[in-house]
């Protein structure tokens, strides 16, 4: 069921199962709480109360914000914690991987653990040679045509690359709801909005690679080794890993993954989160 919380600047969407320990499910950019639907039944079972958020302009939740930047979404994902009575374990996809970092490094009584999935963290820079990998290619030129023009039809065309190989098996319902939320008022300036601001982060004020050194909690990160927003997904991961605080970060490549292995391989993101979560620095 749908709950509503208001915040400063409009209203967000979640709604929470289970009972136990707090868990936040934030997704990425032109998508809603859904992205998770394989991965909240299993993380209930296992004795966590879950709570999945449309992001700002996402969703459910409301479209008219004054910012779209990681900094304003850690904002909203640190209400909610509140809100729900944290402190919570922060599950962050792509752009809300960088925003699960800057709500640890500002409010580290409230979050316990970070789980960032093939998250844009880091301020991104592209070098000549990384062209010459096709995915990169094919995933680079849509995903820029569907932020700058606001274009469903490219954002479909950048899915089909993002999730390379292995589809959910309600994969045609799953672009059909996409589409009809992205086709309402206001849900694609979201998504422009989040698409052009998150590399850089739009001039927001703490940027999420700039916070990584201040996170005092554990940090997972999963990358696809197919996830085509990067040519080596790997070096990715292993560099928001070195820009932690020694001995917090830690990363798991899922192979065959594209940019959704929550999606593509929730029963592998969920066995990798559980472990992580019950290792001991994420216990301490």
């Amino acid at each position: 069921m749908t709950e509503y919380l208001a915040v400063d600047g409009g209203t967000i969407a979640y709604e929470v199962a289970g009972s136990g320990p707090l868990i936040v499910l934030a997704h990425g950019m032109g998508d809603s709480r859904a992205a998770y639907r394989a991965v909240i039944p299993p993380l209930v079972a296992a004795g966590y109360r879950v709570a999945a958020v449309d992001l700002r302009g996402c969703g459910e939740s409301s479209v008219d914000w004054p910012a779209w930047s990681r900094t304003a979404i850690a904002g909203d994902l640190l209400a909610v914690v509140r809100h729900l009575g944290g402190p919570a374990v922060l599950v962050g996809h792509s752009i809300s991987g960088g925003a699960a970092t800057i709500a640890a490094a500002r409010e580290p009584s409230l979050i316990t653990a970070v789980v960032e999935l093939g998250p844009f963290t880091r301020k991104q820079s592209i070098r000549l040679g990384d062209l010459r990998v096709k995915r990169l290619r094919q995933g680079m030129l849509r995903l820029l045509g569907a932020t700058m023009f606001g274009s469903v039809p490219l954002w479909r065309s950048y899915l089909d690359v993002a999730y390379p190989g292995v589809k959910p098996a309600d994969w045609t319902e799953r672009l059909g709801r996409i589409d009809a939320l992205l086709r309402e008022p206001g849900r694609m300036k979201a998504l422009k909005g989040m698409g052009t601001g998150a590399p850089a982060d739009a001039g927001a004020p703490a940027d999420a690679g700039a916070q990584l050194g201040n996170v005092r909690c554990p940090v997972l990160i999963v990358m696809g080794t197919l996830d085509p927003d990067w040519a080596d997904p790997h070096a990715e991961g292993s560099a928001i890993v070195d820009a932690l605080p020694a001995g917090l970060g830690s990363l798991k490549m899922i192979e065959g993954a594209g940019h959704y292995p929550h999606d593509q391989f929730p029963d592998e993101v969920v066995s990798l989160t559980l472990t992580f979560l019950g290792s001991d620095a994420a216990r301490a």
